[in-house]
């Protein structure tokens, strides 16, 4: 059974790849895979595993022997899904496997902002406390977490974990409703209620149609001018320039961003542009602990294992 690991590099480097090779020993693991590249090392596979390539609809039809796709993320939309349902292909995500990487960082990045670690660490390299009158400075302020309410946006695995943690640090957590939806309880809200009551919004849906653009100069007029937004979920759910506005206007307070709407950013972005200190920016990093990354692979074992036997694991389609 012929498979490709088309984009390798995403993942390692250091992985041990034994969980999948020992099940398809005619694996071949590329590093990475140019688009023009693609339809000829997947032509003949019936196996390919993929991280961000994009599969279109072109592309699924060329290969006929393809009978699975195995994605080494939750996220799907570099696929075509209508185009594997329609070709007959398998595609699998997974889920899981990067709950406490992503859930660390993302209360990393809200005590960085909360207790204003990186400009005291900034303060101090520039010789500040050895000029101050007091053993400690107060120059920045110190915000509690038991003090805040956390809105959730998108409540799946990574979002309840989030929403887990918050609640260790006795912080309220509300968790914002689907659009249209009627489910709203003691912790669901709408959307516009989770924008106008949070003092933190951290960011766990897909990008859909629906989601695309989520948060843009309106929903960031309706936020707290003391709030903070962080995203480790997808960098289209956010208009950047709007978001610059707002930071720059102090419409919010602070935002940590660890996903842009394209990556690498090579055709730059209004965030990197950013200057002021109320903001943060990381490479896509909030999913990537050893730990995490190994249980990726072992997660695309378990997948491929399932279908081998017949039964269905993670499938999307």
């Amino acid at each position: 059974m012929k498979a490709v690991f088309l984009d390798y590099a995403t993942v390692g480097p250091g992985l041990d790849m034994r969980p999948l090779s020992n099940l398809l020993p005619e694996l071949e693991i590329f590093d990475a895979t140019e688009d023009d590249q693609v339809p000829g090392r997947i032509r003949n596979a019936e196996f390919v595993f993929a991280n961000k390539i994009r599969l279109t609809d072109e592309l699924l039809e060329a290969a006929t022997c393809l009978r699975f796709i195995g994605l080494t993320a939750t996220g799907t939309d570099n696929i075509d899904l209508e185009g594997a349902k329609k070709s007959g292909v398998a595609v699998c995500n997974i889920r899981g496997y990067c709950t406490r990487s992503v859930t660390e960082h993302v209360f990393g990045l809200l005590l960085t902002l909360t207790h204003n670690l990186h400009r005291y660490i900034a303060d101090v390299r520039d010789g500040a406390w050895q000029l101050s009158q007091d053993f400690c400075m107060l120059t920045h302020p110190l915000r509690e977490l038991s003090t805040m309410t956390m809105g959730i946006v998108g409540y799946g695995e990574l979002g309840s974990g989030v929403a887990r943690r918050a609640r260790d640090f006795e912080m309220r957590v509300i968790i914002s409703a689907r659009p249209g939806s009627d489910s709203i309880g003691d912790d669901r809200v709408s959307f516009d209620d989770l924008l106008k009551q949070s003092d933190v919004i951290s960011l766990h849906c897909p990008l859909t149609d629906q989601t695309r653009g989520l948060f843009a100069a309106e929903e960031f007029r309706k936020m707290k001018s003391s709030a903070l937004l962080i995203n480790t979920a997808r960098g289209a759910l956010i208009d950047s320039a709007a978001l610059a506005d707002a930071l720059q206007s102090g419409e919010i307070a602070a935002a940590a961003i660890d996903v842009l709407p394209f990556e690498p950013p090579v055709r730059g972005d209004p965030l990197l542009d950013y200057a002021g200190d109320n903001l943060i920016i990381t490479p896509h990093i909030a999913w990537a602990t050893d730990r995490s990354r190994q249980d990726s692979i072992h997660e695309l074992a378990e997948n491929v294992a399932a279908f081998l036997r017949g039964e269905e694991r993670n499938r999307v389609v």
